[in-house]
């Protein structure tokens, strides 16, 4: 459900996040944002995080959607009063300010890791890890799927006349004919996987992605190179672009912001964005003035494009799972790694896509009042303690707690599992002790 004031209802009368050209940051986020949207016609933000909300930003302030059960990687505007998002539960969501429930659109096999809306604001394309890519008619709402890939699917990209670009992890980027739902032609094989798509109807170009760091140009007449610029990072991450500068962004899993000027095939700005991490999700202001970024911090950073260089980059100096492994111990190393993205240690789960831990030792499972559990959870079946923990973590949750929206690992040794529950043992003491 999407908690907000009366008087905040409708995107429209929204104002926008902050003026142009200026620095500023949007925090509230429990985990880390995955992605990142912009309505045209306000400039305001939508973000989908880990920590499985997309919040809507109006003047620094977030308004929360919360209707996903897990991770959330996609969001887009379906128009001035609708978003749309998918996430790690499968599931693509339709949210509606009017009366701030969400519809389910498309019930994928996989996780959701790319959306695409067409021009006209009546389809919405999904590319999910099932292999599939879901197309709903959102004038009547009715969807189908398009099969054809070998491989999970990572991004879509609307052209002109019904046509659907999609970017997989079998390497093929692929064209489809939306009115009839059938494939028009195999594009490229590129040979690694592919992770995002760029798209100018105007002008007739597609940028794309790939896990090998190469970001290259294709005419969409010829299906020609027109552009090369890959450097040596990877991988490539994220894409955006700005008709109104005609300048497109690239961020990789190395940190950096590529940001090149379309007009002249030319790259003007290579920064550095984090301290650590990779950038997960761009998004130009409409004016293109400011790109806006995010990466493992549970924060968007906004930088003016012209100053991009003077300002400092996303640090993450807060962060657990940042600081240098050398500096912890191994039970404490153990839950920087598989824990410290989803759940706190103090008191109230702040956001997190899973519950605060703080007094888990003896608490039954689904619990903690102020955290929306799966219905496996719910039932409190299990109780927390040395046992338990070491089987979440030696069966994985997937097999321990089926139904459970924990993501799937393991801590294989045995001597790691008893590290990490003797550091949460003390971690997560009500009264600090042992």
């Amino acid at each position: 459900m999407i908690r907000i004031c009366i008087a905040a209802l409708g995107f429209l009368s929204a104002a926008g996040t902050s003026s142009a050209d200026e620095f500023f940051t949007l925090k509230g986020h429990g985990g880390p944002v995955m992605s990142l949207a912009v309505a045209p016609d306000t400039g305001q933000i939508a973000s989908a995080s880990f920590d499985n909300a997309v919040g809507l930003w109006q003047s620094r302030i977030p308004r929360w959607f919360d209707g996903h059960r897990a991770a959330v990687n996609a969001v887009a505007f379906a128009g001035p009063d609708r978003l749309v998002s998918g996430g790690d539960d499968f599931r693509v969501l339709l949210w509606s300010a009017e009366d701030g429930t969400p519809k389910e659109l498309v019930q994928h096999q996989g996780k959701v890791a790319g959306l695409a809306v067409s021009p006209d604001g009546n389809l919405v394309a999904s590319a999910s890890w099932d292999g599939t890519i879901g197309l709903t008619d959102l004038r009547n709402g009715e969807s189908h799927l398009l099969k054809g890939h070998e491989a999970g699917v990572n991004a879509v990209a609307f052209a002109t006349n019904g046509a659907l670009y999609s970017a997989s992890a079998d390497g093929t980027l692929r064209l489809w004919d939306t009115a009839s739902g059938s494939e028009k032609r195999l594009v490229l094989r590129h040979g690694f996987g592919i992770n995002r798509l760029a798209l100018n109807r105007d002008e007739g170009w597609l940028a794309y992605g790939a896990v090998d760091g190469v970001t290259r140009v294709l005419d969409l007449e010829t299906d020609q190179q027109i552009a090369d610029f890959t450097l040596d990072r990877r991988p490539i991450l994220a894409m955006s672009f700005n008709p109104a500068t005609a300048r497109l962004a690239v961020g990789d899993g190395e940190g950096y912001i590529m940001v090149v000027d379309t007009d002249i095939w030319k790259i003007v700005r290579d920064f550095r964005a984090t301290g650590r991490g990779p950038v997960w999700a761009l998004a130009f202001s409409p004016d293109g003035s400011n790109i806006h970024a995010a990466g493992l911090d549970p924060v968007v950073y906004s930088w003016p494009l012209e100053t991009l260089d003077a300002h400092e980059p996303m640090t993450g100096a807060d962060r657990p799972y940042l600081r240098d492994p050398a500096q912890m111990e191994n039970g404490e190393r153990q839950f920087a790694r598989k824990c410290s993205i989803c759940h706190s240690l103090t008191p109230g789960s702040a956001r997190r896509a899973g519950p605060t831990l703080h007094g888990l030792f003896g608490r039954a499972s689904g619990s903690v009042p102020d955290y929306s559990y799966s219905e496996t959870l719910q039932r409190g079946d299990i109780v927390w303690s040395e046992t338990t923990i070491d089987a979440l973590f030696d069966e994985g949750p997937d097999h321990y707690i089926p139904g459970s929206k924990m993501p799937m690992q393991r801590i294989a040794a045995q001597t790691d599992r008893a590290d990490l529950i003797d550091y949460l043992r003390r971690a997560t003491a009500s009264n600090g002790d042992e």
